[in-house]
């Protein structure tokens, strides 16, 4: 009896360690799989951002105007304010100036300057670079001004006090469904390169690490075969040609946004390598076009620009209705691939995807 007894307590205390050890392992299987934001925070989605009838009339009332500073000038950055403007339209809202920092800190310090001369009570932007934004908005923060930021956060800014939140897309999400069209694409099997962003930008960051991870978790018979970081995309081709040497056995690529992976694509074409099948983040007129043409792109995970636009502005308008925000909110990705490419250009970027797409499609 005592043994059958010591059995059985034994048993007991390994079944509940067992129990422990799969809820532990699930549990940090849900931090992999969900984005966060710069500080760690849990996204809240965008569709949970909304005003009743009562505040949206309020803001009506209210004679608010707000500024648009864009960090650059694409397609994507277009498709960002029209968004906006869509709702500050609905709202009354008078957009008084909007700018274009090109990618400089520098130029993007004298936006702000030009902006608060309007008087605002809303900006919206990307910072460029953390610090240098903790110190170009910070007037901007002084003058009460409600601040919403895309993705990335000036140094030792806090929420609710500094700026009202964050909106960007669903970072896991994008590296999510590139790697479930890679997958696809190859049948589920094969060998794989993943290059990744080489520098320290939680953005791609996150997104690469979650290719890797689904790849990794959900493909068992998909080999990741060679890993290279990309710090200058015009680097892309060499690399990717030094890869394809060494590996000759490579049928797949992960690139990490679309301006390196056109060097992705131009190493497949002189090697001469129809074969491999690549998948990369953004849409971008010179992927989508060898996409349309059966070339080596087979897809482009996407968000969806004119909502983060229209989600920013809607987070302006908390700010001056003093409504709590969440800290950090997400849009969703979605997967472009030469069957939907119109429609997934449309439902990403609010417009037609270029004419010499638009004629293969007609």
């Amino acid at each position: 009896m005592r043994k059958r007894s010591v059995f059985s307590i034994r048993c007991m205390v390994m079944l509940i360690m067992l129990v422990f050890l799969v809820g532990t392992a699930m549990a940090q299987e849900q931090v992999l799989m969900e984005t966060r934001g710069p500080q760690g925070e849990e996204p809240t989605w965008y569709s949970d951002v909304t005003l009743t009838p009562e505040e949206m009339q309020k803001v009506k009332e209210g004679n608010y105007k707000a500024a648009y500073l864009m960090h650059t000038s694409s397609d994507f950055a277009n498709a960002l304010m029209a968004g906006a403007k869509d709702l500050f339209n609905e709202l009354g809202i008078e957009l008084v100036v909007t700018t274009d920092a090109a990618m400089d800190p520098t130029k993007q310090k004298t936006d702000v300057e030009t902006a608060l001369a309007l008087k605002p009570d809303i900006i919206l932007t990307l910072v460029i670079d953390p610090v240098a934004g903790a110190e170009a908005f910070r007037p901007a923060v002084e003058a009460g001004v409600k601040l919403v930021f895309m993705s990335n956060l000036p140094d030792g800014y806090v929420q609710g006090k500094d700026y009202v939140g964050i909106v960007t897309d669903d970072l896991f999400g994008m590296g999510k469904v590139a790697a479930e069209m890679l997958a696809d694409a190859l049948g589920g099997k094969g060998k794989i390169a993943w290059l990744f962003h080489d520098a320290s930008y939680y953005v791609t960051n996150q997104r690469d690490n979650a290719f890797k991870t689904v790849i990794q978790q959900n493909y068992p018979d998909i080999e990741i075969v060679a890993e290279q970081g990309i710090a200058n995309p015009a680097d892309s081709e060499t690399i990717a040609s030094a890869l394809i040497t060494q590996h000759p056995e490579i049928t797949g690529f992960y690139v990490p946004w679309d301006t390196p992976a056109e060097g992705v694509v131009a190493a497949c074409r002189a090697a001469k390598r129809p074969d491999i099948k690549i998948v990369t983040l953004d849409l971008g007129a010179n992927n989508a076009l060898d996409m349309a043409q059966e070339g080596n792109v087979v897809g482009i995970a996407a968000d969806l620009a004119y909502m983060l636009g229209y989600t920013k502005a809607m987070l302006g308008v908390y700010g001056v209705l003093e409504k709590p925000a969440p800290p950090f909110v997400i849009v969703p990705a979605i997967k472009v691939t030469k069957e939907n490419l119109v429609e997934g250009w449309r439902e990403s970027l609010h417009q037609d995807p270029p004419p010499e797409i638009m004629d293969m499609y007609n």
